[in-house]
């Protein structure tokens, strides 16, 4: 019977029909028997109470406001004798039983007023449906109580419920289905606010943090204690740098070091900056993309001293604004770059050619960042050394490849609820990210295409399974498009053209330039936004695309990425900025650098006691044999993991 129950409760699809406009009543009102008067109560004589059969008897539930008011019955009259509609519907009960014989004259015992409270609920339906009692007289007959008036509670709507709970930090717990509009759905990263909370820049607000320094801008400074929260998990899941800020804290390695950096702004990245600022390093910090920012996390960094510049939403010129605030400040130079994208570096480059000399290394982590920078060394415009951290076998093998495997799907199920099985969907693009994308998808149930100009990665496609395509070849058939190229105009206007009716594009690279979104922005198109960072862009015979994020990386704008990768990412970088820092004069020329071999396998061996893990060692003969150090490295630059 609890399930019959919650069934009509939930929707109106299994009610009658006359049922479905009645007004909602009181608890009280449904849930018990109304006694008249204590003198007709007084009337009634004491009698045994019936046993009723299994299906005769129901327990009382313990049901909320709103579902008691989409299962009350009608409040004006009705046939008395008419039972209600049972929540499971089961077979009409045929004479002699149900509800209505433990009121018949045949039916020997009668229970009395106040024990009818236990009988079956069509009884309380029945008398409400009536307005009145049913009281039954000493020689069994069963008559109608005079009616009184009853006044019934009217519920405004069912939001009113939801208004009582928390609107802010409960915001992540509510049901999509009962959010009060599009933009208030659960959504996006999991940051506690919603840009539509307070429409006002920050650029606009003067705010402080305990200490009195305004040397900040973020959405709000309030939820630094949230931030602190999710730093505090995060430290849980990245042993390396918690052992990395344990062992050198002490040597200080980045004494003197300005770090200026321009990274996505998450509790992941606020233990790294909590481990520069450990090792000696002063920091001052902006976003590398627009949505990926959790206010709390940057409030919690402003609230602890950082400089932190950046807030879930800016608009382009909120991008440049903050990254100029960190990087133009009196009396302070940084000697240090750390970025992800290229963006700080070509700023600095560009407004500041004075400051950008003056660099005593660049730390890059983005294929984007990093062919900016191999621009420059070609160009002879690469005053600096760089180290190339997104080619590092600790960045490449983990980041890009477990990281997007599991992080795809929780952007796409975020954003768009969707099931994977049996959807069409087309990779473009195998490389580390692709491949991570593929296996995803693949292990969803998804039929999954890869475009790639790469003979090498095509053929790694084929081999693991997938038919390898033009992207014109499937552009009309295929439920979802994922750009992970590092590449500009993959997918263009033509492509979008011809999609089919909602499907869905999005991209895993760093770059917003992978898809033309420029081009949709056009007056025969229709934006609609729907949910944070999904829009339906509407052609004008109805087609619509599902375009996640503006066309900028995916799993960071939408979602969350697991910390514990990114924790083998963090700690190569702050080893690449220990080692560019003290690295003595010449040992590093105006170039770019991979990281040494050694140091990617000091950073795997950190996490290894994660997981219990036993590395074998090489015997003095073994060693010998192979002409290695016992200690490592293990493998020449040149091998391919």
């Amino acid at each position: 019977m609890g399930e019959g129950r919650g069934r009509e409760a939930g929707g109106g699809a299994e009610l009658e029909p006359e049922l479905e406009s009645e007004p909602a009543v009181a608890v009280e009102a449904v849930m018990s028997v109304q006694v008249v008067s204590a003198a007709a109560a007084a009337k009634v004589p004491e009698v045994e109470l019936k046993d009723l059969s299994p299906s005769e008897a129901e327990p009382q539930l313990g049901l909320s406001t709103a579902a008691v008011s989409a299962m009350a019955p009608p409040a004006g009259g009705g046939d008395p004798e008419a039972p209600a509609p049972p929540a499971e519907r089961p077979p009409a009960p045929g004479p002699g039983s149900g509800p209505a014989a433990a009121l018949s004259p045949a039916a020997g015992k009668v229970p009395q007023a106040s024990a009818m409270k236990r009988s079956d609920p069509h009884h309380q339906h029945q008398r409400h449906r009536d307005g009145g009692e049913a009281l039954v007289s000493p020689d069994g007959t069963v008559t109608e109580a005079p009616r009184t008036v009853k006044k019934q509670i009217q519920f405004a709507d069912q939001k009113q419920e939801f208004n009582k709970r928390p609107t802010k930090i409960g915001r992540r717990s509510l049901s999509r289905s009962i959010s009060q509009s599009s933009t208030d759905s659960y959504s996006s990263a999991a940051s506690y606010t919603d840009s539509s909370d307070d429409e006002t820049s920050p650029r606009d607000k003067q705010q402080k943090n305990s200490k009195g320094s305004s040397d900040f801008c973020v959405k709000n400074i309030k939820q630094a204690e949230f931030g602190r929260r999710e730093i505090e998990i995060a430290e849980q899941e990245m042993p390396a740098l918690m052992a990395l800020r344990k062992r050198a804290q002490g040597e200080k390695p980045l004494a003197g070091a300005k770090i200026v950096g321009c990274t996505h702004i998450t509790a992941q990245t606020a233990v790294l900056m909590e481990t520069l600022g450990a090792l000696g390093a002063q920091c001052r910090w902006a976003a590398c993309n627009i949505y990926s920012t959790l206010n709390e996390v940057a409030a919690a960094l402003a609230e602890s001293g950082f400089p932190v510049f950046a807030w879930k939403g800016e608009s382009e010129d909120d991008f440049w604004w903050c990254i100029d605030r960190c990087v133009n400040v009196e009396g302070w130079q940084p000697n240090m770059i750390l970025d992800d994208g290229g963006d700080l570096t070509h700023w600095i480059y560009k407004k500041y050619p004075n400051m950008f000399k003056k660099i005593k290394g660049i730390v890059e982590e983005s294929v984007t960042g990093v062919h900016r920078l191999y621009q420059l060394s070609k160009a002879g415009k690469l005053c600096v050394p760089a180290m190339n951290v997104n080619d590092s076998v600790t960045k490449q093998k983990f980041d890009n490849l477990y990281c997007c495997r599991e992080s795809i799907l929780d952007g796409l199920k975020r954003t768009t609820d969707m099931m994977f099985g049996g959807k069409q969907v087309v990779v473009c693009g195998y490389g580390e990210v692709g491949k991570g994308c593929c296996a995803a998808l693949k292990a969803m149930g998804s039929i999954v295409y890869v475009t790639e100009i790469d003979p090498i990665c095509a053929l790694q496609a084929c081999m693991d399974g997938f038919r390898l395509v033009k992207l014109n070849e499937v552009i009309r058939q295929v439920d979802i498009v994922i750009t992970c190229t590092g590449n500009k105009n993959v997918v263009t206007r033509e492509h979008l053209d011809r999609m089919k009716n909602s499907c869905i594009v999005c991209n895993m690279g760093h770059s917003n330039t992978e898809i033309d979104v420029a081009s949709l922005r056009t007056p025969e198109l229709t934006w609609e936004r729907v949910r944070s960072q999904v829009d339906h862009v509407i052609w004008p015979d109805g087609k619509r695309i599902v375009l996640l994020a503006e066309g900028r990386l995916l799993n960071l704008s939408c979602s969350t990425v697991p910390t514990f990768v990114l924790s083998i990412t963090a700690t190569t970088q702050a080893l690449a900025l220990i080692e560019l820092y003290n690295a003595p004069e010449g040992r590093y020329k105006q170039d770019v650098y991979l990281l040494p071999k050694k140091m990617d396998e000091y950073v795997a061996s950190l996490h290894l006691p994660t997981f219990d893990a036993h590395l074998t060692e090489l015997t003095d003969e073994q060693a010998k044999y192979l002409g290695l150090n016992k200690n490592g490295p293990f493998k020449p630059n040149y091998y391919r993991y």
